[in-house]
């Protein structure tokens, strides 16, 4: 299954709008007044939401917390690392490697196998990703570190 995630340009919080293969609109993620980032995920009419990704403040390493309606299910940590952005996931045991630029990703499993792969669209007015998720039903979480991984990026930028 592949996503199309685009950031809305000219919004005053962080806003992106995720696509189907077909252009259809699956998702829609708003951001929220908040200290550090907040962001909501709603479906493709706004009418239910899905999940929150919010940034912990007053953490040594970027660190998000992730909820699928009202439970938190884990965490998003940025590890130390010298070349390659590294993130620990407190889900599933998955893991999250980046290349040099920082544009590219992929998520595995405990067992080594590709959760999905994410790559960033380069030449484009506004934050553009493409995710390739092996299991559909993973869309929502592999969404969701995404979204953390790109709200810590924007932190740090």
């Amino acid at each position: 299954m592949k996503l199309l995630f685009k950031q809305r340009a000219f919004t005053w919080f962080d806003s992106y709008d995720i696509y189907d293969e077909n252009e259809n609109t699956v998702y829609v993620v708003k951001g929220q007044l908040s200290w550090g980032h907040c962001l909501k995920i709603f479906d493709a009419n706004e009418a239910h939401e899905l999940g929150t990704v919010k940034q912990e403040v007053l953490t040594w390493r970027p660190r998000f917390e992730l909820y699928e309606g009202e439970a938190c299910i884990g965490h998003l940590e940025k590890e130390w690392s010298w070349f390659k952005p590294k993130y620990n996931i407190d889900f599933n045991g998955w893991h999250v490697e980046g290349d040099f630029a920082e544009w590219d990703y992929t998520i595995t499993g405990p067992d080594g196998r590709t959760v999905a792969t994410v790559s960033k669209e380069i030449f484009h007015w506004t934050d553009t990703y493409i995710l390739d998720i092996a299991d559909p039903d993973d869309a929502l979480y592999v969404l969701m570190f995404v979204l953390a991984i790109d709200a810590e990026k924007c932190s740090r930028n």
